[in-house]
């Protein structure tokens, strides 16, 4: 699964990078997102627009928003069937935007909080599923989910799953909205390549979503 990420690049180094315009000038770091939070995603294909959504994807028949809670994943291998995810998977797909995530890795009976970001230190994208539910105010309330496979050979000493990275190559395809094969998009949902990754140790700070500061990024041991 995906609990916790990271996004503390420069709104300006992001925009560039992925294509997007947004109404907003600034973004803080956040070194601990968590689920409920509000997380950076990008929409559309040819004229793609960067916004805000709450991370746990609360489907448009949920009853309340504590729904979105349990939805902060969303496995590649049954997508496409579930029904809080499949009118999502083909119309509503979205990246969300990172630089780092986190994992815990079982050692004996102490858990050690695991970061894995980029070789390269650059930001990335992960598969997402979008939403719009509307409470009873009337209220939208946008939210996401992200989308997760098999672990690769990196993260599999650490944990079984990781989320989709999509790479460069395929982030128009999953954001074209004219794409309903659910086959096709199935196919892009693969683990990223392991030696295009890194890992390491962090500290226990990472453990409380009320922690967040650059120290969460400092390696241990």
């Amino acid at each position: 699964m995906c609990g916790r990420f990271s996004l503390t690049a420069d709104l300006g180094e992001l925009a560039r990078r992925f294509e997007f315009e947004g109404n907003w000038s600034e973004l803080e770091p956040n070194y601990n997102v968590a689920p409920t939070q509000n997380v950076l995603t990008v929409v559309g294909s040819q004229n793609r627009r960067g916004g805000f959504m709450r991370w746990g994807l609360i489907p448009h028949w949920a009853r309340s928003a504590s729904f979105g809670s349990r939805m902060i994943n969303a496995r590649a291998e049954t997508v496409a069937q579930k029904p809080a995810f499949r009118s999502a998977f083909r119309r509503r797909r979205c990246l969300i935007l990172a630089d780092g995530f986190y994992e815990w890795q079982r050692v004996g009976k102490v858990n050690k909080p695991m970061r894995i970001e980029m070789e390269s230190g650059e930001p990335f994208a992960f598969a997402g599923l979008w939403a719009v539910w509307k409470d009873p105010e009337g209220n939208t309330v946008p939210s996401c989910t992200i989308i997760t496979t098999e672990a690769n050979d990196l993260l599999r000493p650490i944990h079984q799953r990781m989320p989709v990275i999509l790479s460069r190559e395929v982030e128009e395809f999953w954001l074209d909205r004219d794409v309903h094969d659910a086959a096709a998009l199935s196919d892009v949902l693969m683990p990223y390549p392991p030696d295009l990754m890194r890992t390491y140790q962090v500290s226990a700070l990472v453990n409380s979503a009320r922690n967040n500061g650059p120290e969460i990024l400092t390696p241990v041991g």
